[in-house]
């Protein structure tokens, strides 16, 4: 399709399509015992996965006291966490890929469990920062992995649904972390340290549930076919030269969506409960209220767009996220009463609404030799471009002073981050719009190796290679003289 092309179909392909509508209960019913096995492992090792990020954004405050730094210098915990991720999900997406999803997941969660530990028994603010940084190589490894492991071998139907709950588990992490964060933190002599303790328990339990299960259908049929045609480490190596050849722009444009949507989450989620405690006055329980009834907008959206996804499409779904929730931005930063509660469950529901399609639609535009390396390396790289969103944030908010609060003779500086909040989330939303709005979409399409159109490139390239005629069959030879070379060797 030629450029004009390609810019005129984007209007007639982002309408809903309006496909039937299933029974959703329906549909979670045709997911057999062991594509349930997988599904839950990968929500509940995502679920974590947030809790543990969140673990800093909930206690910056303690922490600045603690390391007797500002609110913007903690918020570099965060910051590095979000800028070390895309060294993890480069190293292991690339070993999920090609030894397995079973153990990188082991690996990565063993890795949880030290640094959580380390995080909290940190005596400096340096080393808080370096062990953040390592935190943020393994939390990098894990979102491609559980992708794959909860949607590849899932039927077709139900992935939409399915995409959308399982992104969720970072909604319900956060609202883990919002309530064990309101029990553990200052309620013993240890202040803010017992949350991360906590924090590194679960990962156990989540190795023994990986290693009880199996690889993915899917990894097993591509193993398969890596060994007929000759070693497994060779051919793959081949399925990356020609997933790079022919892939290479669709996978620039995930990495910017995936920097869009980033921004959006973590510039309406790092700084809030800062914005609620610092200009609004909220107490430690009305925050945590807050919160807890924001997740369960997030989650309620998560699924409910993802299956809807499925019905109007991954594109139009999105952009409706998008507008619906920019127009709840003003109620969401500026609202200083209860009201707020019921604008952060919308602004939430559309947040995370968006986010729920997000998993089965980068699963499906991904080349599928490389779905956990795509997947995960599109989504921590857009982590990365977005990774100073809380400092960002926290940094201007200080060029709108508020009269300081003054507590048993103590005065704490206030700042206007909800103003800063709504303009900066509003401008994510409008490039999220645009970027959504020109892309491509591949709903539906098949998981199974047998359906890779990437195959017979594949085949073609690599038998050529073992004949020394890599010219006469390059990765884009047509399938019908690819086949011929593969049945004449």
């Amino acid at each position: 399709m030629s450029l004009s092309g390609y810019i005129f179909s984007r209007f007639p392909s982002i309408l809903p399509t309006l496909d039937p509508a299933p029974n959703p209960f329906k549909l979670l019913a045709t997911v057999n015992r062991k594509q349930w096995m997988f599904f839950l492992i990968a929500f509940f090792a995502w679920t974590w996965d947030a809790f543990d990020f969140f673990t800093v954004s909930l206690t910056v405050s303690e922490l600045a006291a603690q390391f007797h730094k500002t609110n913007a210098e903690i918020t570099w915990g965060i910051t590095l966490v979000l800028m070390f991720r895309s060294v993890g999900a480069i190293t292991f997406g690339i070993a999920s890929d090609r030894y397995g999803r079973k153990w990188p997941f082991v690996v990565n969660n063993l890795l949880f469990i030290v640094l959580e530990l380390g995080t909290g028994f940190t005596q400096t603010y340096r080393q808080f920062l370096a062990v953040r940084a390592l935190f943020g190589v393994a939390m990098g490894g894990l979102y491609g992995n559980v992708a794959a492991t909860a949607l590849e071998d899932a039927p077709e139907a139900a992935r939409g649904i399915l995409s959308g709950m399982m992104q969720q588990g970072y909604a319900f992490g956060y609202l883990l972390a919002t309530v064990f964060s309101r029990g553990l933190v200052n309620t013993t002599s240890h202040g803010w340290r017992p949350l991360f303790w906590f924090g590194a328990c679960p990962p156990v339990l989540l190795i023994a549930f990986r290693l009880m299960l199996p690889e993915t259908d899917a990894y097993i049929e591509r193993v398969a076919m890596r060994a007929e045609l000759d070693s497994v480490g060779k051919v793959f190596i081949t399925e990356g030269k020609v997933a790079l050849k022919k892939h290479w722009m669709l996978l620039i444009y995930m990495v910017l969506l995936m920097a869009g949507f980033n921004f959006m989450s973590h510039g309406s989620q790092d700084l809030y409960p800062t914005m609620l405690t610092n200009e609004y006055n909220f107490s430690a329980n009305k925050v945590t209220v807050t919160q807890v009834v924001a997740n369960l907008g997030a989650m309620l959206g998560g699924t409910t767009v993802g299956y809807s996804s499925q019905i109007f499409g991954r594109r139009f779904s999105i952009v409706v996220m998008c507008v619906l929730g920019g127009a709840l931005l003003y109620p969401y930063t500026y609202v200083s009463n209860n009201g707020v509660i019921a604008a952060a469950f919308f602004e939430q529901f559309c947040v995370q609404g968006a986010w729920g399609v997000i998993p089965i639609h980068l699963m499906e535009l991904s080349p599928p030799a490389f779905r956990t390396f795509v997947v995960g390396t599109s989504y921590q790289l857009g982590n990365l471009v977005s990774s100073a969103s809380a400092t960002i944030e926290a940094t201007i908010g200080q060029q709108f002073p508020l009269p300081p609060k003054i507590t048993d003779g103590k005065k704490t500086a206030r700042y206007q981050y909800g103003k800063v909040i709504c303009i900066f989330l509003g401008c994510v939303f409008i490039y999220n719009i645009l970027l959504t709005f020109i892309g491509p979409e591949d709903r539906g399409r098949s998981m199974r190796v047998f359906d890779d159109d990437d195959i017979v490139d594949v085949k073609g390239h690599h038998h050529a290679v073992m004949e020394g005629n890599l010219e006469e069959v390059p990765t884009n030879a047509r399938p019908k003289q690819a086949i011929e070379l593969v049945e004449t060797v």
